[in-house]
């Protein structure tokens, strides 16, 4: 009952506004089954621990959308902690994954699988549940190519990704098959206009389809 409170109270205060970008996935997808070579179950990097990396420097590039209420006051936070939506038996929760701009791809994985594991344990510290600046929702595990979500109040913006899969896309004239991932990001229209937001998402873009300054 409380996120619904909450959902709806963002929807009706909050002037919500949404832009989309398809990215490409084949070099990061690569790198991360290169990666992954030789392991198994937990010791496997996830490709959302690869987006909470990009997010967080792409978020560090763009500090206006890292930032949350208060009150009527709008405040950037210098510490990047991304919410990570996961489904729990009521509904869903976002706990964050404090202060990712100062962890590698590796930190990020492990503390991701911690973070889940935690919160379906219901054993979340109070920070993991009131500090998150910015939040993902991934849907990567269910056959959804895009959706829109709520912005999480206080903050101002919510990133929601889909499933990478196959599409045909045009390359240099000629259609190809390609590794694509559609994201797209609900923001405040209070805080951020629409050419900030779409020079983050370029970023974030850009970060994925050339990801050697993520591993």
């Amino acid at each position: 009952a409380a996120i619904s409170r909450r959902m709806v109270e963002s929807k009706s205060k909050a002037p919500h506004f949404y832009v989309s970008t398809d990215i490409e996935m084949e070099a990061v997808t690569a790198a991360n089954n290169a990666l992954n070579e030789g392991k198994s179950g937990d010791d496997r990097v996830t490709i959302t621990a690869w987006l909470v990396r990009a997010l967080a420097q792409s978020l560090a590039a763009a500090p206006a959308l890292n930032a949350v209420w208060s009150g009527e006051t709008l405040e950037r936070v210098d510490q990047i902690n991304i919410g990570i939506a996961i489904a729990i038996p009521d509904g869903l929760i976002a706990p964050a994954l404090l202060d990712c701009a100062t962890k590698d791809l590796a930190t990020i994985s492990s503390e991701l699988r911690d973070l889940v594991t935690r919160t379906k344990a219901n054993k979340l510290k109070p920070a993991e549940f009131s500090d998150a600046t910015f939040t993902l929702s991934n849907l990567g595990g269910f056959p959804v190519t895009q959706f829109t979500a709520i912005v999480t109040p206080p903050q101002v913006a919510i990133l929601a990704t889909g499933r990478s899969e196959q599409r045909a896309v045009v390359r240099d004239g000629a259609v190809v098959a390609r590794q694509m991932l559609t994201a797209t990001l609900s923001a405040d229209h209070r805080a951020v206009d629409g050419a900030l937001v779409a020079t983050f998402l370029g970023d974030l873009k850009s970060r994925l389809e050339s990801p050697e300054g993520l591993a």
